[in-house]
This record gives C-alpha cells, sequence and structure tokens, in this order.
C-alpha cells in the first residue's frame, strides 16, 4: 500500500517466509498421518504404528492428523514466533483505525478526487467535517501522486479543474479553499450525482 513504508509492514509481509501457518508449522514439527487404498478391502486404511508412539494433532478443516515429533524447545520457538506475528497484526489494527484512516480508510489510489457533500451539517458540524477532510489531506493525500477537491452545491464548486500533482503548495491550497467554503443549505440528490459524475469526468482518477 502507498502509505505504509514502516518496518513493521514489511515484517507482516515478511510472516508467509516465516512460515508460520498452520500447515507450515505442522510440516516442521511432525509428519502426517498417513492413509492409504487397500484394495483387497476396498477402502482407505490408516498406518497403525504410531497410535500412541506420537501425540497427534487433528487438523478441523480436513480432518487430516499430524503425529508431532518436536521437542518442547522447537514448539515453544513457534509459540514465540507467533506472539511476535500477533503483535504485528494488533500495531497494524491500531494503525488503521486512528486518525484520518478511522474516517476515510486508507487512501490506495495514486490519483483522487474527493466529493464534499456535507449535507444537513450544523455550522459547527461543517467545522468538524472541515477539521477531518484537512487531516485526510495531510496524512494521507500527502502521499499520493495527484488529487482534486469537488464541493456538491447548487452550483458545483472545484477547486481545481483537472486533479493537480501533490505537493506541500497544493495541499496547503487545498485546506485553504476548505476552510473558505460558506456553509450553505444541503445539497440535492441531483447536486451529489452531478459532483460524481464531474469527479469521474477527469480521466486520471481512480478513486
Amino acid at each position: 500500500q502507498p502509505l505504509i513504508s514502516s518496518s513493521k509492514w514489511l515484517q507482516l509481509h515478511g510472516l508467509k517466509r516465516n512460515k508460520l501457518s498452520l500447515s507450515q508449522i505442522l510440516s516442521q514439527i511432525g509428519f502426517q498421518h498417513r492413509k492409504d487404498y487397500v484394495t483387497t478391502l476396498g477402502k482407505l486404511v490408516a498406518s497403525r504404528y504410531a497410535d500412541g508412539l506420537f501425540p497427534q494433532y487433528k487438523r478441523a478443516q480436513d480432518g487430516s492428523v499430524y503425529n508431532l515429533t518436536a521437542k518442547k524447545e522447537l514448539i515453544l520457538h513457534f509459540v514465540d514466533c507467533l506472539m511476535g506475528a500477533i503483535e504485528l497484526y494488533k500495531e497494524r489494527m491500531e494503525w488503521l483505525t486512528s486518525e484520518s484512516r478511522q474516517i476515510f480508510g486508507v487512501i490506495q489510489e495514486q490519483c483522487i478526487v474527493i466529493v464534499l457533500d456535507f449535507g444537513t451539517a450544523a455550522p459547527t458540524e461543517f467545522d468538524l467535517c472541515r477539521d477531518a477532510l484537512s487531516m485526510v489531506l495531510v496524512e494521507q493525500v500527502t502521499q499520493i501522486a495527484k488529487f482534486n477537491l469537488i464541493r456538491a452545491a447548487q452550483d458545483l464548486m472545484k477547486w481545481q479543474q483537472k486533479s493537480t500533482p501533490v505537493s506541500e503548495h497544493t495541499v496547503k491550497s487545498a485546506i485553504t479553499w476548505l476552510w473558505k467554503l460558506d456553509h450553505m443549505t444541503a445539497a440535492s440528490h441531483t447536486n451529489s450525482a452531478e459532483a460524481l459524475l464531474e469527479a469521474m469526468s477527469d480521466e486520471a482518477v481512480s478513486s
């Protein structure tokens, strides 16, 4: 994702290489209890030599049985690895649900238009909306390539005619434009649709 540059996310991507899925762990700490088709009996028969010889684990997904041969030290090693992975995922979830991401999600596209429809927001709510939009501009839009703002209204309002390259200057300009908007009566559904169609008319825009 464009917004992720932290080592935490790279570590999460590395979990597959670290072989921490259930199947991968089982293959490293034991071996699958085999069944084979016996022609004379006309059915699958499981070997019995391992019964009582090894601790066994039965997978709920497919009913396969694994004979566990690993020593306690190796089991504890995987426990430590899994606990570390859980902590990484917790941190990732906290990041995904913090600040502007809590409201807008994570912007993954490189060229976007934000359509502003303030509905029936009271003046104080109008300011809260602009605070949230300012936050997403600073925290997320600064990480992508191009953007624009369009306000749904009786007379549709655009910050720029087309999506504009992101820079410190353009983000500051967009925030200034946002805070100069007047509070007005709610846009109709027709106005909202027109704003969305206008946003979609920019061929460079992906979201």
